[in-house]
């Protein structure tokens, strides 16, 4: 329910949207109030209270309190507040972990695990990999090219939009071009896509469900993070698509199977000669 409520916020009314973040605020003390109090406390009528339930499949605010109640009583009691101008530093460091948290939660929950099989079979196809991210993806983009060289395949990242757009024009098929992409409707990102799928590569998104980039994509890897980005960066959403590349670059290393090892472990061993004693 509060994560539903908290990706809910641009969609709502301003005066609803009130009612969200008294909700989020402190969902267990909602548990105990009169639909008039909320009314007081979130500064709103009482019909828009019941106007607020009503979005998320309640039939007034006893309802609505009850499917609060089963959503706190599922899982661990979390908060998902919003960091304010106010916060301390306690506070802040609460309110991301627990928004962290609540985030791999629901990730676990939402991803499809065939789907993950299909993107390392991608991966373990391809003849060349190329991945493309801006702003804050794109040092994801650049993470996941560390992490993917290792298997013998030619992996580059872009950040720059002019050289993902050329390079996915220049992609063949058997290619993949991984797009990473919180909004996923970044024009750049979502016309490389389009690039790289008309010269016959396959295009494998990190990025929200039903976005433009995730129906320019031949396979779509779903990261459903809610962040509030208007004031502050992406942070969430990062560290999942971050998750999922790790989940992805592990599984593939158990589809190369066990004789791909010793490979893995010589690059491993190049590195003992740069590190200082203990």
């Amino acid at each position: 329910m509060l994560s539903q409520i908290e990706a809910s916020l641009d969609q709502l009314s301003r005066s609803e949207r009130k009612v969200a973040e008294f909700v989020l605020a402190d969902a267990s003390k909602v548990l105990s109030m009169s639909i008039a109090r909320v009314a007081q406390e979130a500064n709103v009528s009482e019909p828009t209270v019941n106007r607020f339930c009503r979005t998320f499949a309640a039939s007034g605010f006893p309802d609505f309190k009850l499917k609060l109640a089963q959503s706190l009583a599922s899982g661990p009691t979390l908060t998902t507040a919003m960091v304010s101008e106010d916060d301390a530093m306690p506070d802040i460091f609460s309110k991301l972990t627990d928004k962290a948290i609540r985030s791999v939660q629901d990730l676990k929950a939402s991803i499809d695990v065939p789907t993950l099989e299909r993107a390392v079979d991608l991966f373990c196809q391809a003849r060349q990999v190329a991945f493309f991210g801006m702003g804050a993806s794109g040092s994801v983009a650049r993470d996941a090219q560390h992490k993917f060289f290792r298997f013998n395949v030619p992996v580059v990242a872009y950040e720059d939009g002019l050289m993902q757009r050329m390079h996915a024009a220049a992609m063949k098929t058997g290619d993949l071009a991984v797009v990473i992409s919180h909004t996923g409707r970044t024009r750049a990102m979502v016309e490389a896509a389009t690039f790289a799928r008309e010269a016959g590569a396959s295009v494998l998104a990190l990025t929200r469900s039903d976005t433009p980039l995730a129906r320019v994509a031949t396979l779509t890897v779903p990261v459903d993070v809610d962040e509030n980005t208007d004031l502050y960066i992406p942070m969430m959403s990062r560290l999942m698509q971050l998750l999922v590349l790790d989940v992805l670059v592990t599984g593939v290393a158990q589809k190369r199977g066990g004789d791909f090892q010793p490979h893995l472990a010589r690059i491993k061993q190049s590195l003992d000669g740069t590190r200082l004693p203990d």
